[in-house]
């Protein structure tokens, strides 16, 4: 077995890496995958793995799980990290792998923790090996895989989801660490406050190595007390944690989700959660141009002729951001978007838009009635372009075959 999965860890190990669970009784958490009668559970226990995707954010357990994999299979386990491999590394280990097979009858279990940074071609030269039967992959990744793995590699793989930790077991997590004499500071004399184990759990965001990181820095920077014990206030948990790191990638899933939460937010008409997800985008750095964009789409979108005011302030709002910059322009981005939730809603102009586009997509475009063409030159009225043309006559003035479709509904929430 690897280096990685190496159960003699160094002394100087990072109390996250000490602290990995060695087996299921350890861990914590994800139980929507890993509880006893779940599928994957079933699986690792005996040995009748099958090609998979770990996806989930940083400090979720993706590499814990493929350590208790790497205790339970008798295949060969190989870590591969796609951070610092290349194509070349790929082909020798799939050559290595249909060797192990070949003259030892044994399987290799590759797994590959970053897998999104594989490009396309990376990826695809594993698709033979998983086909055969080769390896069996195990791929981690922090990225949607919808996005970012191929989908001829998808389909021969299960995903599985794995959730941010919550507060109450990232608070169990720190109190194992606290008590664990092999591998935690169960050696030492440590008071901690209650209130500061609860802060660092509620500031980490579910990501157990930061919480970890945070309890080890407060306890080796600790002073100790009258009675010789590292005493850790909740000021020393607040200072070990900092500030709250807010997980937000404006290329990945929280940047795409957070807008579409703003959004529906808004067409809902829950304020509160409108300015939630306002707040929690502008505190990660978002451009505020792009809510803006978001923000104004609602306004033609979701309100429209309801209250055409909307996309009007939306538009000032745009101004005010060029005029006064970030962050001054913050309350005007707040005041648009309570405005917007505050507003009466109507689907009447989108509805009606799309219908007519629908028509236009999928039925025939016969000629433009005559009358309403236009008709700049003799010959073009000699031809009968703009003849009997009446300004504001009730005609229909669409192509006869669309002549008997409705696409505006007149609503109680439009003009």
């Amino acid at each position: 077995m690897a280096d990685l999965f190496d159960e003699n860890l160094k002394t100087g190990a990072p109390l996250a890496d000490r602290m990995r669970p060695i087996n299921f009784n350890e861990y914590i958490g994800q139980e929507h995958i890993l509880a006893k009668d779940k599928i994957l559970r079933r699986a690792i226990e005996a040995d009748k793995l099958f090609s998979m995707i770990l996806w989930g954010p940083p400090g979720s357990g993706k590499t814990t799980l493929a350590r208790l994999i790497a205790n339970k299979t008798k295949s060969f386990f190989q870590p591969f990290s796609a951070v610092t491999s290349g194509i070349g590394d790929v082909r020798k280990a799939l050559d290595e792998a249909k060797d192990r097979k070949k003259f030892h009858q044994q399987k290799t279990v590759l797994f590959v923790d970053e897998i999104h940074h594989f490009n396309k071609t990376q990826q695809d030269a594993f698709l033979p090996a998983v086909e055969d039967g080769t390896i069996i992959l195990i791929g981690a990744t922090t990225e949607n895989p919808s996005f970012q793995v191929n989908a001829p590699l998808l389909s021969r793989a299960r995903v599985f989801h794995l959730r941010e930790l919550s507060e109450d077991s990232i608070e169990k997590l720190l109190k194992n660490a606290i008590k664990d004499k092999a591998r935690g500071f169960g050696n030492l004399k440590i008071k901690i406050e209650s209130t500061a184990i609860k802060h660092i759990a509620k500031l980490c965001e579910g990501d157990a190595r930061d919480a970890y990181n945070a309890l080890e820095l407060a306890v080796l920077t600790g002073r100790k007390d009258k009675n010789g014990k590292i005493a850790i206030s909740l000021a020393d948990a607040e200072e070990a944690i900092q500030g709250k790191f807010i997980r937000y990638d404006k290329s990945s899933d929280g940047h795409f989700d957070a807008i579409s939460a703003l959004h529906k937010s808004v067409r809902a008409s829950d304020v509160d959660a409108s300015l939630h997800y306002l707040a929690r985008m502008l505190k990660a750095g978002e451009e505020p141009l792009y809510i803006l964009r978001r923000l104004m789409r609602a306004a033609s979108e979701d309100i429209g002729l309801a209250d055409p005011q909307a996309l009007i302030l939306a538009a000032a709002t745009r101004e005010a951001i060029s005029f006064m910059g970030m962050p001054e322009a913050t309350d005007a981005i707040a005041e648009l978007t309570i405005y917007l939730a505050k507003a009466p809603k109507s689907r009447a102009v989108d509805s009606a838009y799309a219908a007519a586009l629908d028509d236009v997509k999928n039925k025939r475009l016969e000629p433009i009635p005559l009358d309403i063409r236009n008709a700049p030159t003799k010959m073009m009225k000699d031809f009968g372009f703009g003849k009997n043309y009446k300004p504001y006559s009730k005609e229909d003035h669409r192509p006869k075959n669309l002549q008997s479709k409705k696409y505006w509904i007149e609503s109680e929430n439009s003009l």
